[in-house]
């Protein structure tokens, strides 16, 4: 018997969340675009890289990986053509719309003051009246109960560019980071170096008091 859960998930989406992504691509070892943060819808064979795309998946349908403060995130532009992501908190990050492939770890404690909407299955804090924070949530709230799908329908598609326009958030301060692609490293603002005072003491020859007779 066929759970009913499937059949709101594709088959593809539980191998691309328990996916490790950005190791080193075995076979391209020494080329300077090596790290695994590609996906393949069709194939579901784990992650590759950019030359591996080129030659192994170049007519398939391909997702991109990338990283915010260490976890994994993918651009809404992408998965939304695969997937319906209504009901999970989406971020802009260095003006792309992203939203978080996993639950993220956080501190343990009493929820802050004014905070008002939780991620139905960890408890995260939220932004917005979103009731998911991740996909990984998302899917784990179809299983328990299958009010949610990650079916796209026509009127999905025709909803996703316009969904809530107004709660495209940034992420908070703290977690601000540029996405990182490839090889380059998590990048931060940079702290723009000490002023320093132009009052400085000049050196120079001392003035005796006049000398009075």
């Amino acid at each position: 018997m066929i759970n009913s859960s499937t059949m709101l998930v594709p088959p593809w989406l539980e191998s691309l969340l328990s996916t490790s992504f950005f190791t080193i691509c075995p076979r391209h070892n020494d080329s300077p675009r090596n790290e695994c943060n590609m996906y393949c819808l069709d194939c579901m064979s784990g992650a590759f890289c950019f030359y591996c795309r080129s030659s192994r998946h170049k007519d398939h349908p391909v997702i991109q990986i990338r990283r915010s403060s260490y976890h994994d995130v993918v651009r809404v532009a992408e998965i939304q053509k695969a997937l319906d992501i209504s009901e999970v908190q989406t971020y802009v990050i260095n003006s792309a719309r992203v939203l978080f492939l996993n639950e993220r770890p956080q501190p343990k404690g009493p929820v802050g003051k004014g905070v008002s909407h939780l991620c139905e299955i960890c408890g995260r804090s939220l932004l917005d009246p979103f009731r998911f924070c991740s996909l990984g949530c998302k899917l784990e709230g179809i299983k328990k109960n299958g009010e949610a799908s990650f079916v796209l329908s026509n009127k999905n598609e025709e909803e996703i560019p316009q969904e809530r326009e107004g709660m495209q958030r940034r992420l908070p301060t703290k977690e601000k980071e540029e996405l990182r692609e490839g090889r380059q490293q998590d990048m931060y603002r940079s702290t723009p170096p000490p002023t320093h005072s132009n009052s400085r003491r000049r050196k120079g020859i001392p003035q005796r008091a006049p000398f009075v007779t």
